[in-house]
């Protein structure tokens, strides 16, 4: 399929909104609006990085002058407004989250997006807190009008129930989520797209795999236009950004996930377009900037 083509001009037009719940940043003729659904806080312990000491990690968060005793994990969805359509990236939590969270519709409000005009969810994979802003507690859809569209690879493997009755206890709370959210989804509004394809709406996918097995990255635009959406590729900033090296302990392929993270950090400071990451604090999105042995994320103004 063809690349999105024709959207310019992001650097030179400011971007508006909340820094709190969302930042608005014209690209061309599109729209890119990055959305909070809320901050969880989870204490810092051992195993966080899980190749990296306790201490080397709290020593880099204290040198960007962060606490270190727990991290304030943000929780950001975008949205791509192209030729009049309104394509949500990843989902959030619903009322289904931690304290702290299911911010996502208040924020699209205040952003001046009606939730119901959402016309399709892209997924970057199907980790819990990307797809339970599909369905509520109650079971209803939050988007019933939507089309949802899934990496393949991520669908065949969390749909694999042979899979899912083989995984240790431990692991089968993904698939418990996968399950819970798309257990009798409206098949007509499901749709697959393969990683490294363009979708809708001229947005490309980008396999980013190791993350999970199906992982991708999305984007809109080329060169210095060119809005990326990183999901977890490099997960907190701060820490995965700065240090391309260390693993989250999500991290489902950790070697894998190291490599991706590399190349799509060299490619996003080489192409120095916007950049975005659902754990990427507001204002969410910024520019990529080679430093040192890593990277810097640097926040939109």
């Amino acid at each position: 399929m063809a690349a999105a083509a024709g959207v310019s001009g992001c650097a030179q037009v400011p971007a508006t909104g909340s820094s709190q719940g969302f930042l608005r940043q014209k690209i061309g003729k599109a729209q890119v609006v990055a959305v909070s659904d809320g901050v969880g806080r989870r204490p810092l312990a051992e195993g966080f990085v899980r190749n990296a000491p306790l201490a080397q990690v709290q020593a880099a968060l204290a040198a960007q002058g962060l606490p270190t005793d727990s991290i304030d994990v943000p929780y950001t969805c975008f949205v791509l407004e192209v030729d009049g359509k309104r394509y949500l990236l990843d989902t959030g939590f619903a009322d289904n989250g931690p304290a702290g969270t299911g911010q996502l519709h208040t924020n699209l409000r205040a952003a001046g997006i009606d939730p119901a005009t959402i016309d399709a969810v892209l997924l970057s994979h199907l980790h819990g807190d990307h797809i339970n802003g599909l369905r509520r507690k109650d079971g209803s859809l939050v988007y019933p009008n939507a089309l949802v569209y899934l990496p393949s690879p991520e669908h065949a493997y969390w749909f694999d129930a042979a899979r899912r009755d083989a995984a240790p206890e431990a692991a089968r709370g993904g698939f418990l989520a996968v399950q819970r959210v798309f257990q009798n989804y409206p098949a007509d509004q499901l749709r697959l797209y393969e990683p490294g394809l363009t979708v809708v709406g001229g947005i490309e996918s980008i396999a980013a795999f190791g993350h999970s097995p199906g992982h991708t990255a999305l984007a809109l635009g080329s060169g210095k236009d060119r809005f990326t959406y990183l999901a977890d590729a490099a997960h907190f900033p701060a820490l995965f950004v700065r240090h391309p090296d260390w693993q989250v302990q999500f991290d489902m392929d950790p070697a894998q996930a190291r490599a991706t993270r590399h190349a799509l950090l060299a490619r996003m400071a080489r192409e120095g377009g916007l950049v975005g990451g659902f754990h990427f604090p507001m204002p969410s999105l910024g520019r990529i900037r080679k430093e040192g042995e890593g990277y810097r994320w640097v926040p939109q103004a």
